[in-house]
């Protein structure tokens, strides 16, 4: 669903955001569209197990548990950090993904960083044998098949289409069934230019750049400038945006278009990829800091 943002901007600039968020109340946004093909190749290969690597609140790793107990899998979450180990139960995350049935290995950082190598993949199938591998994020060549489904014919009239970016899967998807008059504006979560490398493995069309201006120093880092702003954004329009991917991105196009990035007339469509699961992760740490907390979660 398109919803207009109803807020004044110069220039005669439409902004509209497709409430990907809203696809299911677990498996958030991106995450429903990516391991939508996922899922049925699982069941086609009749694997029993999903298996998957996140961090201590990762979207995916919720999203997975959520997908797991909705389809009839087991569920397991290789978690970064091995001190989190006896704090599962301080974590909504970890909590929520372990009610949903998902058990945890929990790993040190150092083996956490070979996740992708083939010895350390090897030997978790061998170890794990009727299971089904999701790589940190799911980003493979099936979630883009299903990211390729955010953008319809309805979409079709927006000039510009923007995009949080983590590991590149949603965006490439989106590059790919984007329209010829349309440029793709992906917003990186994280510091470095490294993704434009990663999309280009996915990706043919030219219409797209990625923007690493607005990470607020890199991924998870939040400030009280961006708390701010999105508590003000939430009571203007009443929608919720997570502050490690959209709300970043939506920042950022507000303030490119406060600096007329945007030729007049343009008509632009944000695209919303959920995970406001993670905002309550933020939350617990700025409370614990007695910082400003986001008001809507």
């Amino acid at each position: 669903m398109n919803e207009k943002i109803e807020i004044s901007l110069p220039n005669n600039i439409q902004l509209y955001i497709k409430r990907e968020d809203l696809l299911h109340p677990l498996i958030s946004g991106n995450k429903f569209r990516k391991l939508k093909y996922n899922i049925q190749e699982a069941k086609d290969t009749k694997s029993k197990l999903l298996i998957t690597f996140g961090g201590a609140y990762s979207n995916h790793i919720l999203a997975t548990a959520a997908a797991g107990k909705e389809y009839d899998f087991s569920t397991l979450g290789f978690i970064r950090g091995d001190e989190l180990k006896d704090k599962v139960l301080e974590n909504p995350t970890l909590s929520n993904a372990q009610d949903l049935g998902m058990s945890f290995e929990f790993i040190s950082r150092e083996l956490f960083s070979k996740k992708e190598d083939v010895s350390f993949v090897s030997g978790i199938q061998e170890k794990y044998p009727n299971s089904y591998i999701l790589p940190e994020g799911g980003t493979n060549e099936l979630a883009i098949k299903g990211c390729e489904e955010i953008l319809n014919e309805e979409d079709k009239t927006f000039d510009f289409v923007c995009c949080a970016v983590g590991t590149g899967g949603t965006i490439s998807g989106i590059i790919n069934s984007s329209f010829e008059n349309q440029k793709i504006i992906g917003f990186s979560a994280l510091k470095g230019d490294f993704l434009s490398d990663v999309i280009c493995k996915f990706v043919t069309k030219k219409n797209w750049i990625i923007n690493s201006d607005y990470h607020f120093g890199g991924y998870g880092k939040i400030t009280d400038e961006l708390v701010d702003h999105l508590n003000e954004f939430h009571s203007k329009t009443n929608i919720p945006l997570d502050p490690i991917y959209t709300g970043k991105m939506v920042y950022g196009i507000l303030d490119l278009i406060k600096k007329q990035y945007f030729p007049k007339n343009s008509k632009i469509l944000i695209i919303h990829t959920g995970g406001l699961q993670g905002g309550k992760g933020v939350n617990l740490v700025r409370k614990q800091k007695n910082k400003t907390l986001l008001h809507y979660l």
